[in-house]
């Protein structure tokens, strides 16, 4: 594995680093309010129609032959998969070792709040996405909002750069550098093997396009979730005594100002606050911008249908999946014996099951960082089809790609993981101030929708012949 000790790269780590510290305080500030806004303005929408996203992503449209976008569910997976990955394993245990306990009830704060805001960019992305007539499918997603929305192209190509840089690159260099660091643990196997194997794996599928992405999310994303929730609950389960003192140690922490963060606002928020957020950020990316192009994909009659849905792979992802890794990695506390990362999560697994622990965890982290990586991918292609839809361009892209996730694999610095925090930061902060100006728009299609259930319509379906000048600003291409 390749180490940078260059001055070069020890500055330009030091200037990203400065530049995270500012960003992170203004993007926390900006998504809490954000999430805030949307919860009490929407009259708390994740909580009155949490059932109901459940049964649209299980019984929404069926037909995944249809040519025209991918299913309901396989828009949740697509999204699922591109949240469900190293943030959950390596981005929860970073927090927990940095920012003590007190770091996932700030994650839990960024869910909650989130699932508001992943409801409107989700209904946002539906409502203003276009179809491709070259093959028929549906594009979207916050570049398209924002150039259709607020009349702002120059914006939305701004956005659609740092979603290519962060998902396309910067994301995947993560995920892909986690994985080779799993692998080396538990089997000693090289780096630059293992970047190779996934280079090539993924290569087929990337080429396939986003419906082959979701046709593979949607077959690994729920086994993968699954087997690591069965060993988490296995290891919460052997030791419940101690969940109590957990929550306990998590809610008292979280407002421990002793450990300040630096930046603008140094001795206000705390570092467990500050990586809280950030890695709740990185995990489940409410309000970042990136699900909505997962969720323009989708072929469903209503705007509000895909919201839903995108809301509730919020909760799976935070609630569900991060709160059983915390768990378990603060019964077994290894973040204590010096290590980092995703070899934390390994060695809580090994001390609780033994060393086929190790072997466990890092086939899971292959398919968990995986499926991120193609999910990643589709989401930049999306945008670099948004700013020029040509077949060269998105083959050079591809290409790139591929070589990024090598590249990923062999450097281990932390330089990957503040470009990803900084990219991260710039996307997340140009879409959280776009659906703030575009939110009458969401309360039209969540009036809508609500209106329709009260009315017993079981499916409501949106008409855009209700709203002359909504209907003037799409056109008829869709609804």
């Amino acid at each position: 594995m390749v180490q940078e000790d260059s001055s070069f790269a020890t500055s330009l780590n030091d200037s990203v680093s400065f530049l995270n510290g500012y960003l992170t305080d203004v993007l926390i500030l900006v998504l809490l309010a954000t999430g805030a806004f949307f919860t009490l303005a929407t009259g708390l929408v994740q909580v009155r129609l949490f059932a109901r996203s459940v049964k649209e992503m299980l019984w929404g449209r069926q037909d995944p032959e249809d040519p025209h976008g991918i299913t309901p569910f396989q828009a949740f997976v697509t999204g699922l998969a591109s949240r469900v990955g190293v943030g959950n394993i390596a981005g929860v245990a970073l927090a927990i070792s940095l920012g003590g306990a007190g770091a996932v009830f700030w994650m839990w704060v960024t869910a909650l709040v989130g699932m508001s805001s992943a409801f409107a960019e989700s209904s946002l992305a539906q409502l203003f996405k276009i179809r491709d007539h070259s093959n028929g499918h549906f594009l979207g997603g916050p570049a398209y909002y924002i150039q259709r929305g607020l009349r702002a192209r120059w914006l939305g190509i701004v956005f659609a750069l740092a979603l290519i840089l962060c998902y396309g690159f910067v994301f995947n260099m993560v995920q892909a550098n986690s994985l080779a660091n799993a692998a080396n643990k538990a089997w000693g196997t090289q780096h630059v093997y293992s970047g190779l194997f996934v280079m090539l794996l993924t290569l087929p599928i990337i080429f396939g396009g986003i419906r082959r992405v979701s046709k593979i999310a949607e077959a690994i994303v729920p086994v993968m979730a699954l087997l690591y929730l069965l060993m988490t609950f296995y290891i919460i389960f052997m030791n419940l005594p101690l969940v109590p003192v957990i929550i306990h140690d998590i809610f008292v922490d979280a407002f421990n100002v002793k450990a300040a963060a630096g930046g603008i606002f140094g001795g206000i928020f705390s570092q467990a606050m500050v990586l809280g957020v950030q890695r709740g950020l990185f995990s489940n990316e409410a309000g970042m911008g990136s699900a909505p192009n997962a969720a323009a994909s989708a072929d469903v009659k209503h705007p509000a249908s895909q919201g839903m849905i995108q809301m509730l792979g919020v909760f799976v992802d935070t609630f569900v999946i991060c709160t059983c890794t915390a768990v378990m990695i603060l019964i077994s506390r290894p973040y204590t014996l010096g290590e980092e990362g995703v070899t934390i999560t390994q060695t809580a697994i090994v001390n609780q099951v033994g060393s086929w622990g190790a072997d466990f965890l890092a086939i899971i982290l292959f398919l968990f960082a995986f499926s991120t990586i193609v999910g990643n991918y589709a989401y930049a292609e999306s945008n670099i089809r948004f700013i020029r839809n040509n077949a060269l361009l998105v083959f050079l892209f591809r290409i790139s790609v591929l070589v990024t996730i090598y590249i990923g694999s062999v450097i281990a610095t932390p330089m990957v993981w503040n470009m990803a925090d900084l990219s991260m930061s710039i996307m997340a902060l140009i879409n959280l101030v776009a659906i703030l100006l575009l939110s009458p728009f969401v309360f039209i299609i969540l009036r809508d929708y609500q209106r329709q259930l009260k009315n017993d319509i079981h499916e409501p379906i949106f008409n855009l012949d209700k709203y002359p000048k909504l209907a003037k600003l799409l056109g008829r291409d869709i609804w």
